[in-house]
């Protein structure tokens, strides 16, 4: 079953960390908690696009 959710990694400059977060968000309510391999590499994908988009905090580690 195809989904409408895009499989490219878009440049952070053009989704927000809150886009990304919903993508990701939808992904885990459509998998119903349990990913599937392709599903998985889909969720990895999205992470590091997600971590791309968000804000850096001013605090130090």
């Amino acid at each position: 079953m195809l989904h409408s959710m895009s499989t490219t990694v878009e440049a952070a400059s053009e989704r927000s960390a809150a886009e990304v977060n919903e993508e990701i968000r939808a992904l885990w309510r459509r998998s119903g908690g349990t990913l599937t391999t392709e599903q998985r590499e889909e969720y990895q994908r999205l992470v590091m696009e997600w971590a791309t988009a968000a804000p850096v905090s001013d605090q130090a580690a």
